[in-house]
C-alpha cells in the first residue's frame, strides 16, 4: 500500500530495551477534502530512510499495516494497529522532472501543409 501526504514532522530515532529496537515516526498531512494526519513508523534499518526529508515535502510513503493482539490481566483483549513504512520517495521533484501535461500541440506553421514530404511523417 502506498500513502501520498506532505510531511507534517520528522521525529528523532529512539532506541528502546536491551535489544536495540529503533523507532522513527513520520507524521504526514493527506492531500483531500478532509485532510489527515498519519502517523507512520519507520523501524531499525528504515529509520535512517528520513534523513534526507525535511517538513513541507510532498512524499510518496510505502507502507504495511500491522496488527497485534495483546491480554490485559485488568481489561482482557486489546487489539493495536500500526502503520510501518518500508519506503519514501519525494514527489516534489518528479514533479518539477516532468514535462508539462495536456498542452495543445500546435501545427508547424512555417511550412505550408501542401510542401510536406514523405520524410516529414511522423512514423
Amino acid at each position: 500500500m502506498e500513502l501520498l501526504g506532505k510531511i507534517k514532522l520528522i521525529g528523532d530515532i529512539k532506541t528502546f530495551g536491551d535489544n536495540g529496537f529503533r523507532k522513527r515516526e513520520l507524521v504526514i498531512t493527506t492531500d483531500e477534502q478532509y485532510p489527515q494526519h498519519i502517523l507512520i513508523e519507520f523501524v531499525q534499518n528504515n529509520c535512517e530512510l528520513l534523513d534526507n526529508y525535511s517538513i513541507g515535502q510532498t512524499v510518496r510513503v510505502g507502507i504495511n499495516i500491522r496488527g497485534r493482539e495483546w491480554e490485559s490481566p485488568d481489561q482482557g483483549i486489546k487489539y493495536f494497529n500500526a502503520i510501518q513504512g518500508w519506503r519514501i520517495e519525494s514527489l516534489d521533484e518528479q514533479v518539477m522532472d516532468q514535462p508539462p501535461a495536456d498542452l495543445p500541440m500546435e501545427p508547424d506553421s512555417s511550412q505550408p501543409a501542401d510542401d510536406l514530404t514523405e520524410d516529414d511523417l511522423p512514423f
